[in-house]
C-alpha cells in the first residue's frame, strides 16, 4: 500500500465522552508493549479510564484540552493530545503528547495527527502561545518529527526516564504558536 493510500484511509476525530472502551484497550495494548510512554506494562482499569475521560471532558468543554483520534475503519491506530498547564503563571502553556499503535507508525500518520492537534489547538484553546513536549532520549524518530514540525529542544534531564528497565534521558522540547 503506497503512503498516500494509508492516509487516505485513516479519519481523525475528537474525542467522545463514550471512548472508554476503545481507549482503554489502546492505552492498556501499548503499556504492555512498553512503548515510549509514561505507562510502562501497567493495566488501567475501566473505572480508572472511565474518570480520566469524564475529566478529560470538562477540560475539553471548558478550553483546557483536546485529544485526537486516528481510525482506521473501526481500529484506533493514534492518539494525540494536548492539556493547558494547571499553574496559574501558565495558563499560555500547553503539554503535547502522541501515541501510535507499533505497526502504524513509520507511515506519516503521526505527522498528520500532530497537525490535526495542533490545529484543534488553536481552534479550541484560547491563549495558548507555547506549546511544550517531552522525548525520550531513544527515541530518534520522534525526536525527528519534532524538529521537522518546530520544536526546539530547550534542556535534558539525564536519566530522566526509565524504559524497559533502563534509564535514558528525557528531552525537553518546545514550538511558539505566536510567531
Amino acid at each position: 500500500m503506497v503512503l498516500m493510500d494509508i492516509l487516505t484511509d485513516i479519519t481523525f476525530r475528537m474525542i467522545k465522552r463514550d471512548d472508554t472502551e476503545i481507549l482503554l484497550d489502546y492505552i492498556n495494548t501499548l503499556s504492555q508493549e512498553q512503548t515510549y510512554i509514561m505507562y510502562q506494562g501497567r493495566q488501567l482499569t475501566y473505572d480508572a479510564e472511565d474518570r480520566y475521560i469524564e475529566n478529560f471532558m470538562r477540560d475539553v468543554e471548558m478550553g483546557n484540552a483536546v485529544k485526537i483520534l486516528a481510525f482506521h475503519g473501526d481500529t484506533l491506530v493514534g492518539v494525540a493530545d494536548a492539556t493547558r498547564s494547571t499553574y496559574e503563571t501558565e495558563p499560555h502553556i500547553c503539554t503535547f503528547g502522541i501515541m501510535l499503535k507499533k505497526e502504524w507508525r513509520g507511515k506519516g500518520i503521526g505527522s498528520v495527527l500532530m497537525d490535526k492537534t495542533l490545529e484543534a489547538v488553536s481552534t479550541h484553546m484560547a491563549g495558548i502561545s507555547i506549546i511544550r513536549l517531552g522525548v525520550f532520549s531513544n527515541n530518534p524518530i520522534a525526536d525527528r518529527m519534532y524538529r521537522k514540525k518546530g520544536f526546539i529542544q530547550y534542556g535534558v534531564l539525564p536519566k530522566g526516564l526509565k524504559h524497559k528497565g533502563d534509564y535514558v534521558d528525557h528531552i525537553f522540547m518546545y514550538k511558539r504558536l505566536d510567531i
